[in-house]
Protein backbone atom coordinates (compact mmCIF):
# COMPACT_ATOMS: atom_id res chain seq x y z
CA UNK A 1 0.00 0.00 0.00
CA UNK A 2 1.39 3.63 -0.87
CA UNK A 3 0.41 5.73 1.63
CA UNK A 4 -1.37 8.81 0.43
CA UNK A 5 -2.17 12.10 2.22
CA UNK A 6 -3.78 15.08 1.91
CA UNK A 7 -4.24 18.42 3.15
CA UNK A 8 -7.54 20.61 2.13
CA UNK A 9 -7.69 23.99 2.77
CA UNK A 10 -10.77 26.38 2.12
CA UNK A 11 -9.55 29.60 -0.20
CA UNK A 12 -11.75 32.11 2.33
CA UNK A 13 -8.91 34.32 3.36
CA UNK A 14 -5.47 34.77 4.77
CA UNK A 15 -3.99 31.57 4.97
CA UNK A 16 -3.59 30.10 8.31
CA UNK A 17 -0.76 29.22 9.93
CA UNK A 18 -2.86 26.15 11.44
CA UNK A 19 -3.35 25.12 7.30
CA UNK A 20 0.87 25.15 7.30
CA UNK A 21 0.95 23.14 10.33
CA UNK A 22 -1.28 20.30 9.12
CA UNK A 23 -0.17 20.18 6.03
CA UNK A 24 3.53 19.86 7.53
CA UNK A 25 2.74 16.77 9.34
CA UNK A 26 0.75 15.41 6.34
CA UNK A 27 3.79 15.73 4.33
CA UNK A 28 6.70 14.51 6.92
CA UNK A 29 4.04 10.96 7.46
CA UNK A 30 4.17 10.98 3.77
CA UNK A 31 7.22 11.08 3.34
CA UNK A 32 8.57 8.98 5.51
CA UNK A 33 6.64 5.96 4.70
CA UNK A 34 7.66 6.83 0.88
CA UNK A 35 4.23 7.86 0.08
CA UNK A 36 2.74 10.85 -1.63
CA UNK A 37 1.11 14.40 -0.60
CA UNK A 38 -1.83 15.94 -2.15
CA UNK A 39 -3.24 19.45 -1.96
CA UNK A 40 -6.83 19.61 -2.63
CA UNK A 41 -8.68 22.91 -2.74
CA UNK A 42 -12.15 22.83 -0.61
CA UNK A 43 -14.04 25.94 -2.45
CA UNK A 44 -17.71 24.94 -2.02
CA UNK A 45 -18.74 28.17 -0.60
CA UNK A 46 -19.22 30.15 -3.32
CA UNK A 47 -19.74 33.27 -1.39
CA UNK A 48 -16.43 33.41 0.57
CA UNK A 49 -13.78 31.18 -2.02
CA UNK A 50 -11.69 33.71 -4.10
CA UNK A 51 -9.66 32.80 -6.56
CA UNK A 52 -6.62 35.12 -4.62
CA UNK A 53 -7.11 33.57 -1.40
CA UNK A 54 -6.47 30.61 -3.25
CA UNK A 55 -3.28 31.62 -4.44
CA UNK A 56 -2.20 32.94 -1.17
CA UNK A 57 -2.19 29.39 -0.09
CA UNK A 58 -0.12 28.09 -2.84
CA UNK A 59 1.99 30.48 -2.49
CA UNK A 60 2.62 30.58 1.29
CA UNK A 61 3.00 26.71 1.32
CA UNK A 62 5.61 26.66 -1.09
CA UNK A 63 7.22 29.24 0.66
CA UNK A 64 7.60 27.32 3.62
CA UNK A 65 8.78 24.70 1.83
CA UNK A 66 6.26 22.47 1.46
CA UNK A 67 5.70 21.08 -1.90
CA UNK A 68 2.71 18.35 -2.85
CA UNK A 69 2.66 15.40 -5.58
CA UNK A 70 -1.10 16.28 -7.05
CA UNK A 71 -2.98 19.07 -6.81
CA UNK A 72 -4.76 21.99 -8.66
CA UNK A 73 -1.68 23.58 -10.24
CA UNK A 74 0.50 20.71 -10.97
CA UNK A 75 -2.31 17.78 -12.11
CA UNK A 76 -2.71 14.37 -11.12
CA UNK A 77 -4.32 11.40 -11.85
CA UNK A 78 -6.97 12.20 -9.58
CA UNK A 79 -8.26 15.36 -10.87
CA UNK A 80 -9.88 17.89 -10.98
CA UNK A 81 -8.01 19.26 -7.22
CA UNK A 82 -10.88 22.24 -6.70
CA UNK A 83 -14.17 20.98 -5.08
CA UNK A 84 -16.04 23.40 -6.85
CA UNK A 85 -15.31 21.58 -10.27
CA UNK A 86 -16.73 18.22 -8.98
CA UNK A 87 -20.22 19.06 -8.07
CA UNK A 88 -21.60 16.24 -10.82
CA UNK A 89 -19.53 13.40 -8.81
CA UNK A 90 -21.19 14.69 -5.55
CA UNK A 91 -24.52 14.81 -6.58
CA UNK A 92 -24.16 11.40 -8.16
CA UNK A 93 -22.78 9.97 -4.95
CA UNK A 94 -25.59 11.78 -2.46
CA UNK A 95 -28.28 10.21 -5.40
CA UNK A 96 -26.78 6.48 -3.91
CA UNK A 97 -27.06 7.51 -0.13
CA UNK A 98 -30.56 8.35 -1.44
CA UNK A 99 -31.70 5.61 -3.37
CA UNK A 100 -29.99 3.17 -0.35
CA UNK A 101 -32.24 4.98 2.44
CA UNK A 102 -29.22 6.26 3.49
CA UNK A 103 -30.36 9.19 2.81
CA UNK A 104 -33.38 11.94 2.55
CA UNK A 105 -34.65 15.22 1.08
CA UNK A 106 -35.32 17.61 3.95
CA UNK A 107 -37.73 20.44 2.85
CA UNK A 108 -37.34 22.39 6.37
CA UNK A 109 -37.45 25.79 5.64
CA UNK A 110 -34.77 27.96 7.79
CA UNK A 111 -37.40 29.71 9.71
CA UNK A 112 -39.02 26.21 10.92
CA UNK A 113 -35.47 24.85 11.90
CA UNK A 114 -35.27 27.33 14.11
CA UNK A 115 -38.29 26.99 15.74
CA UNK A 116 -38.12 23.07 16.12
CA UNK A 117 -34.80 24.07 18.28
CA UNK A 118 -36.23 26.56 20.23
CA UNK A 119 -39.09 24.53 21.11
CA UNK A 120 -36.48 21.46 21.73
CA UNK A 121 -34.66 23.85 24.00
CA UNK A 122 -37.69 25.23 25.83
CA UNK A 123 -38.10 21.50 26.27
CA UNK A 124 -34.85 20.70 27.91
CA UNK A 125 -33.99 18.79 24.86
CA UNK A 126 -30.53 19.46 24.08
CA UNK A 127 -29.85 16.17 21.64
CA UNK A 128 -28.95 16.91 18.01
CA UNK A 129 -31.88 16.47 15.63
CA UNK A 130 -32.63 13.23 14.29
CA UNK A 131 -34.22 12.30 10.88
CA UNK A 132 -37.65 11.64 12.88
CA UNK A 133 -37.01 15.07 14.57
CA UNK A 134 -37.12 16.67 10.96
CA UNK A 135 -39.61 14.53 9.87
CA UNK A 136 -43.01 16.04 7.59
CA UNK A 137 -46.29 14.48 6.61
CA UNK A 138 -45.84 12.29 3.31
CA UNK A 139 -48.40 14.70 2.05
CA UNK A 140 -46.33 17.73 2.52
CA UNK A 141 -43.18 16.24 1.27
CA UNK A 142 -45.29 15.48 -1.96
CA UNK A 143 -46.42 19.31 -1.94
CA UNK A 144 -43.30 20.60 -1.34
CA UNK A 145 -41.63 18.65 -3.82
CA UNK A 146 -44.13 18.98 -6.28
CA UNK A 147 -44.08 23.04 -6.03
CA UNK A 148 -40.30 22.89 -6.39
CA UNK A 149 -39.19 24.24 -2.65
CA UNK A 150 -35.48 24.17 -2.15
CA UNK A 151 -34.39 21.38 0.28
CA UNK A 152 -31.01 19.48 1.06
CA UNK A 153 -29.87 16.04 1.49
CA UNK A 154 -29.35 15.26 5.07
CA UNK A 155 -27.43 11.76 6.21
CA UNK A 156 -29.62 9.35 8.78
CA UNK A 157 -27.77 8.53 11.58
CA UNK A 158 -28.89 6.66 14.59
CA UNK A 159 -30.62 7.97 17.70
CA UNK A 160 -29.34 5.85 20.11
CA UNK A 161 -25.87 3.51 20.82
CA UNK A 162 -22.77 4.45 21.08
CA UNK A 163 -20.11 4.97 17.64
CA UNK A 164 -16.42 3.67 18.43
CA UNK A 165 -13.90 5.74 16.29
CA UNK A 166 -10.13 4.52 16.38
CA UNK A 167 -7.58 7.16 16.51
CA UNK A 168 -3.89 6.56 15.87
CA UNK A 169 -3.05 8.65 18.74
CA UNK A 170 -5.83 9.03 20.75
CA UNK A 171 -6.62 5.18 20.87
CA UNK A 172 -10.22 4.75 21.45
CA UNK A 173 -12.52 7.47 21.04
CA UNK A 174 -16.37 7.38 21.82
CA UNK A 175 -18.81 8.95 20.57
CA UNK A 176 -22.69 9.27 21.52
CA UNK A 177 -24.79 8.62 18.56
CA UNK A 178 -26.93 10.88 20.16
CA UNK A 179 -25.26 14.11 19.83
CA UNK A 180 -24.54 13.60 16.25
CA UNK A 181 -27.36 15.22 14.00
CA UNK A 182 -28.85 14.69 10.52
CA UNK A 183 -25.76 16.35 9.05
CA UNK A 184 -26.73 18.08 5.93
CA UNK A 185 -24.89 16.33 2.40
CA UNK A 186 -25.96 18.35 -0.25
CA UNK A 187 -26.89 22.12 0.18
CA UNK A 188 -29.70 23.49 -1.31
CA UNK A 189 -27.67 25.16 -4.09
CA UNK A 190 -26.90 21.32 -5.02
CA UNK A 191 -22.94 22.34 -3.87
CA UNK A 192 -21.58 19.69 -0.82
CA UNK A 193 -21.28 20.10 2.53
CA UNK A 194 -17.41 19.24 3.86
CA UNK A 195 -18.54 16.30 4.96
CA UNK A 196 -19.72 14.70 2.08
CA UNK A 197 -16.95 16.23 -0.58
CA UNK A 198 -14.14 14.96 2.24
CA UNK A 199 -15.62 11.49 2.21
CA UNK A 200 -16.22 11.28 -1.41
CA UNK A 201 -12.88 12.93 -2.33
CA UNK A 202 -10.56 11.06 0.23
CA UNK A 203 -11.73 8.02 -1.31
CA UNK A 204 -11.66 8.77 -4.92
CA UNK A 205 -8.22 10.28 -4.40
CA UNK A 206 -6.70 7.20 -2.71
CA UNK A 207 -6.22 8.73 0.70
CA UNK A 208 -4.99 6.11 3.44
CA UNK A 209 -4.78 8.30 6.25
CA UNK A 210 -6.10 11.48 7.53
CA UNK A 211 -4.12 13.56 9.73
CA UNK A 212 -6.64 16.52 10.65
CA UNK A 213 -6.96 19.07 13.64
CA UNK A 214 -8.80 17.78 16.97
CA UNK A 215 -11.60 20.02 16.05
CA UNK A 216 -13.14 16.94 13.73
CA UNK A 217 -13.50 14.00 16.53
CA UNK A 218 -17.09 15.31 16.40
CA UNK A 219 -17.57 14.61 12.73
CA UNK A 220 -15.59 11.71 12.88
CA UNK A 221 -18.56 9.29 13.53
CA UNK A 222 -20.44 11.01 10.25
CA UNK A 223 -17.76 10.35 8.32
CA UNK A 224 -17.00 6.65 9.44
CA UNK A 225 -21.01 6.13 8.66
CA UNK A 226 -20.43 7.17 5.17
CA UNK A 227 -17.92 4.86 4.49
CA UNK A 228 -20.14 2.06 5.87
CA UNK A 229 -22.99 3.34 3.50
CA UNK A 230 -20.72 3.51 0.56
CA UNK A 231 -18.74 -0.03 1.68
CA UNK A 232 -15.51 1.69 1.01
CA UNK A 233 -12.67 0.88 3.76
CA UNK A 234 -12.23 4.26 5.89
CA UNK A 235 -8.50 5.32 6.17
CA UNK A 236 -6.71 5.97 9.06
CA UNK A 237 -7.51 9.04 11.66
CA UNK A 238 -5.10 10.80 13.30
CA UNK A 239 -6.81 14.22 14.82
CA UNK A 240 -3.59 16.61 15.73
CA UNK A 241 -3.65 19.05 18.72
CA UNK A 242 -4.78 22.21 18.54
CA UNK A 243 -2.63 25.26 17.87
CA UNK A 244 -2.91 27.58 21.19
CA UNK A 245 -2.13 31.02 22.32
CA UNK A 246 -0.35 31.29 25.55
CA UNK A 247 -3.14 31.91 27.43
CA UNK A 248 -4.15 28.32 26.39
CA UNK A 249 -7.14 29.83 24.48
CA UNK A 250 -7.76 28.34 20.89
CA UNK A 251 -5.27 30.11 17.93
CA UNK A 252 -7.27 33.08 16.96
CA UNK A 253 -6.55 35.95 15.10
CA UNK A 254 -8.07 38.14 17.60
CA UNK A 255 -5.21 37.19 19.74
CA UNK A 256 -2.54 36.46 17.21
CA UNK A 257 -1.59 37.07 14.27
CA UNK A 258 -2.29 33.86 12.18
CA UNK A 259 -2.19 34.53 8.77
CA UNK A 260 1.54 33.15 7.48
CA UNK A 261 1.70 35.79 5.02
CA UNK A 262 2.00 38.20 8.69
CA UNK A 263 5.21 36.30 9.29
CA UNK A 264 6.48 36.40 5.61
CA UNK A 265 5.71 40.10 5.61
CA UNK A 266 7.23 40.65 9.14
CA UNK A 267 10.77 39.47 7.94
CA UNK A 268 10.82 35.52 9.40
CA UNK A 269 12.83 33.48 7.91
CA UNK A 270 10.44 30.20 5.99
CA UNK A 271 12.91 27.81 7.59
CA UNK A 272 12.56 29.01 10.79
CA UNK A 273 8.59 29.40 10.93
CA UNK A 274 8.18 25.37 9.81
CA UNK A 275 10.99 24.68 11.74
CA UNK A 276 8.90 26.16 14.81
CA UNK A 277 5.35 24.75 13.41
CA UNK A 278 7.36 20.88 13.49
CA UNK A 279 8.17 21.90 16.96
CA UNK A 280 4.24 22.11 17.90
CA UNK A 281 3.78 18.98 19.58
CA UNK A 282 6.46 16.91 18.40
CA UNK A 283 10.14 16.62 18.72
CA UNK A 284 13.32 15.29 17.36
CA UNK A 285 14.67 12.19 18.93
CA UNK A 286 17.43 14.31 20.78
CA UNK A 287 15.08 16.93 21.56
CA UNK A 288 16.78 19.70 19.90
CA UNK A 289 15.26 22.69 18.55
CA UNK A 290 16.89 23.77 15.26
CA UNK A 291 16.42 21.59 12.36
CA UNK A 292 15.76 21.41 9.00
CA UNK A 293 12.58 20.31 6.99
CA UNK A 294 14.72 17.29 5.52
CA UNK A 295 15.66 16.13 8.99
CA UNK A 296 12.17 16.50 10.33
CA UNK A 297 11.10 14.14 7.43
CA UNK A 298 14.16 11.67 7.98
CA UNK A 299 13.36 11.50 11.80
CA UNK A 300 9.49 12.21 11.91
CA UNK A 301 7.50 9.38 13.51
CA UNK A 302 3.60 10.36 14.71
CA UNK A 303 4.16 8.57 17.88
CA UNK A 304 6.22 11.41 19.15
CA UNK A 305 3.53 13.76 18.56
CA UNK A 306 1.80 15.26 22.03
CA UNK A 307 -1.55 15.84 22.77
CA UNK A 308 -1.28 18.63 25.30
CA UNK A 309 -2.07 21.81 22.82
CA UNK A 310 1.13 22.90 21.78
CA UNK A 311 1.31 27.26 22.44
CA UNK A 312 2.17 29.38 19.52
CA UNK A 313 4.41 31.62 21.14
CA UNK A 314 5.37 34.70 18.86
CA UNK A 315 8.53 35.08 21.20
CA UNK A 316 9.75 31.76 20.89
CA UNK A 317 9.53 31.89 17.39
CA UNK A 318 11.55 35.05 16.70
CA UNK A 319 14.64 33.92 19.03
CA UNK A 320 14.50 30.98 16.64
CA UNK A 321 14.66 32.95 13.53
CA UNK A 322 17.06 34.88 15.17
CA UNK A 323 19.25 31.96 15.74
CA UNK A 324 19.16 30.90 11.72
CA UNK A 325 19.70 34.38 10.95
CA UNK A 326 23.43 34.40 13.20
CA UNK A 327 24.15 30.79 12.49
CA UNK A 328 22.65 29.88 8.73
CA UNK A 329 23.03 33.26 6.33
CA UNK A 330 26.33 34.86 5.65
CA UNK A 331 26.66 38.27 4.43
CA UNK A 332 25.55 37.00 0.43
CA UNK A 333 22.93 35.10 1.99
CA UNK A 334 21.45 37.75 4.27
CA UNK A 335 21.41 40.28 1.44
CA UNK A 336 19.19 37.29 -0.89
CA UNK A 337 16.78 37.29 1.84
CA UNK A 338 16.35 40.85 2.42
CA UNK A 339 16.41 40.77 -1.52
CA UNK A 340 13.33 38.37 -1.09
CA UNK A 341 11.51 40.20 2.17
CA UNK A 342 10.67 43.50 1.02
CA UNK A 343 14.29 44.82 -1.11
CA UNK A 344 13.00 43.41 -4.17
CA UNK A 345 11.87 45.14 -7.60
CA UNK A 346 8.05 44.40 -7.06
CA UNK A 347 7.57 45.72 -3.81
CA UNK A 348 9.96 48.94 -4.33
CA UNK A 349 7.73 49.47 -7.91
CA UNK A 350 4.65 49.48 -5.36
CA UNK A 351 6.04 52.16 -2.81
CA UNK A 352 7.57 54.07 -5.77
CA UNK A 353 4.63 56.33 -6.76
CA UNK A 354 3.86 57.02 -2.87
CA UNK A 355 7.52 58.39 -2.38
CA UNK A 356 8.25 59.94 -5.68
CA UNK A 357 5.59 63.70 -5.70
CA UNK A 358 6.51 63.98 -1.47
CA UNK A 359 10.50 64.18 -1.76
CA UNK A 360 13.45 66.32 -3.37
CA UNK A 361 16.47 64.25 -2.23
CA UNK A 362 16.66 60.68 -2.45
CA UNK A 363 18.06 61.18 1.21
CA UNK A 364 14.07 61.56 1.96
CA UNK A 365 12.73 57.92 0.93
CA UNK A 366 13.75 55.83 3.57
CA UNK A 367 12.44 58.10 6.43
CA UNK A 368 9.15 58.48 4.50
CA UNK A 369 8.79 55.18 2.99
CA UNK A 370 10.30 53.63 6.35
CA UNK A 371 7.09 51.75 7.45
CA UNK A 372 7.17 49.55 4.33
CA UNK A 373 9.83 47.63 5.20
CA UNK A 374 9.31 48.36 8.96
CA UNK A 375 7.11 45.67 11.80
CA UNK A 376 4.93 47.05 14.03
CA UNK A 377 5.75 50.95 14.72
CA UNK A 378 7.51 51.79 17.40
CA UNK A 379 4.50 53.96 18.82
CA UNK A 380 3.41 54.52 22.43
CA UNK A 381 0.30 56.48 24.09
CA UNK A 382 1.67 59.53 23.36
CA UNK A 383 2.06 59.13 19.99
CA UNK A 384 -1.71 59.84 19.68
CA UNK A 385 -1.81 63.08 22.14
CA UNK A 386 -2.98 65.00 19.07
CA UNK A 387 -5.77 62.93 17.94
CA UNK A 388 -8.95 64.35 18.76
CA UNK A 389 -10.87 61.76 20.35
CA UNK A 390 -11.31 60.34 24.30
CA UNK A 391 -9.77 56.95 24.78
CA UNK A 392 -12.90 54.61 24.94
CA UNK A 393 -14.09 56.17 21.48
CA UNK A 394 -10.48 55.84 20.08
CA UNK A 395 -10.29 52.41 21.25
CA UNK A 396 -14.07 51.66 19.83
CA UNK A 397 -12.38 53.30 16.40
CA UNK A 398 -9.68 51.41 16.22
CA UNK A 399 -11.13 47.77 16.73
CA UNK A 400 -14.42 48.22 14.70
CA UNK A 401 -11.82 48.97 11.82
CA UNK A 402 -10.41 45.83 12.74
CA UNK A 403 -13.48 44.10 12.98
CA UNK A 404 -14.59 45.64 9.62
CA UNK A 405 -11.14 44.96 7.62
CA UNK A 406 -11.64 41.21 8.57
CA UNK A 407 -14.76 40.94 6.54
CA UNK A 408 -13.06 42.40 3.97
CA UNK A 409 -13.08 39.51 0.59
CA UNK A 410 -10.89 41.51 -1.75
CA UNK A 411 -8.18 43.27 -0.43
CA UNK A 412 -7.71 47.00 -2.48
CA UNK A 413 -7.79 50.73 -1.76
CA UNK A 414 -11.51 50.69 -3.07
CA UNK A 415 -12.82 48.10 -1.00
CA UNK A 416 -11.13 49.55 2.34
CA UNK A 417 -12.00 52.75 1.29
CA UNK A 418 -15.84 51.73 1.42
CA UNK A 419 -15.02 50.43 4.74
CA UNK A 420 -13.31 53.90 5.79
CA UNK A 421 -16.05 55.41 4.68
CA UNK A 422 -19.21 53.42 6.17
CA UNK A 423 -17.45 53.66 9.77
CA UNK A 424 -16.38 57.46 9.84
CA UNK A 425 -19.92 58.26 9.24
CA UNK A 426 -21.13 56.10 11.72
CA UNK A 427 -18.71 58.13 13.90
CA UNK A 428 -20.22 61.06 12.53
CA UNK A 429 -16.99 62.06 11.78
CA UNK A 430 -14.94 63.94 8.92
CA UNK A 431 -12.84 61.34 6.94
CA UNK A 432 -9.51 63.66 8.19
CA UNK A 433 -10.75 62.90 11.41
CA UNK A 434 -11.30 59.66 11.48
CA UNK A 435 -7.96 58.92 9.54
CA UNK A 436 -5.79 60.64 12.14
CA UNK A 437 -5.17 57.72 14.55
CA UNK A 438 -5.36 54.97 11.67
CA UNK A 439 -2.52 56.98 10.50
CA UNK A 440 -0.22 56.84 13.43
CA UNK A 441 -1.25 53.22 13.93
CA UNK A 442 -0.16 51.87 10.03
CA UNK A 443 2.58 54.66 9.73
CA UNK A 444 3.67 55.66 13.11
CA UNK A 445 3.54 59.01 12.40
CA UNK A 446 0.83 61.74 12.48
CA UNK A 447 2.11 62.42 8.45
CA UNK A 448 3.34 60.36 5.72
CA UNK A 449 2.35 58.58 2.49
CA UNK A 450 -1.13 58.11 1.89
CA UNK A 451 -2.59 55.73 4.95
CA UNK A 452 -4.94 54.49 2.44
CA UNK A 453 -2.76 53.28 -0.23
CA UNK A 454 0.25 52.05 2.57
CA UNK A 455 -2.54 49.89 3.82
CA UNK A 456 -3.67 48.34 0.46
CA UNK A 457 0.24 47.67 0.58
CA UNK A 458 1.11 46.52 3.51
CA UNK A 459 -1.71 43.71 3.16
CA UNK A 460 -4.93 42.74 5.75
CA UNK A 461 -2.68 40.49 7.82
CA UNK A 462 0.10 43.32 8.73
CA UNK A 463 -2.83 45.86 8.34
CA UNK A 464 -5.11 44.24 11.32
CA UNK A 465 -1.93 43.62 12.99
CA UNK A 466 -0.50 47.25 13.40
CA UNK A 467 -3.97 48.10 14.06
CA UNK A 468 -4.26 45.56 17.20
CA UNK A 469 -0.56 46.92 18.25
CA UNK A 470 -2.13 50.44 18.17
CA UNK A 471 -4.97 49.48 20.84
CA UNK A 472 -2.79 47.39 22.71
CA UNK A 473 0.06 50.77 23.86
CA UNK A 474 -3.30 52.51 24.06
CA UNK A 475 -4.07 50.04 27.51
CA UNK A 476 -6.60 47.03 25.15
CA UNK A 477 -9.74 46.89 25.43
CA UNK A 478 -11.37 45.06 28.52
CA UNK A 479 -13.71 42.48 28.92
CA UNK A 480 -16.27 44.77 29.65
CA UNK A 481 -15.38 47.42 26.74
CA UNK A 482 -15.95 44.08 24.45
CA UNK A 483 -19.00 43.41 25.28
CA UNK A 484 -20.53 47.22 24.84
CA UNK A 485 -18.17 47.24 21.65
CA UNK A 486 -19.65 43.77 20.07
CA UNK A 487 -23.04 45.09 21.25
CA UNK A 488 -22.55 48.46 19.16
CA UNK A 489 -21.12 46.61 16.31
CA UNK A 490 -23.79 44.20 16.07
CA UNK A 491 -26.34 47.17 15.54
CA UNK A 492 -24.06 48.56 12.54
Amino acid sequence: MTVRTRIAPSPTGDPHVGTAYIALFNLCFARQHGGQFILRIEDTDRLRSTAESEQMILDSLRWLGLEWDEGPDVGGPHGPYRQSERGDIYAEYARQLLDAGHAFKCYRTSEELDALREERKAAGLHLALKPDDLALPEEEVARREREGWPHVVRMKVPAVGTCVVEDMLRGTIEVDWAQVDAQILLKSDGMPTYHLANVVDDHLMGITHVLRGEEWINSAPKHQLLYEYFGWPMPALCHMPLLRNPDKSKLSKRKNPTSINYYRRMGFLPQAVANYLGRMGWSMPDEREKFTLDEMMAHFDIQRVSLGGPVFDLQKLTWLNGLYIREDLDDDALLEALKEWAFNESYVREILPQVRPRVETLSEVMPLAGHFFSGLPAIDEQSFGQVKLEREPLLKLLQFLVWRFEGVPTWNKEALLGEVKALSAHFELKMKDFLAPVFIAITGSPSSTSVMDAMAILGSDMTRARLRHAIEVLGGVSKKQTKRFEKAYREL
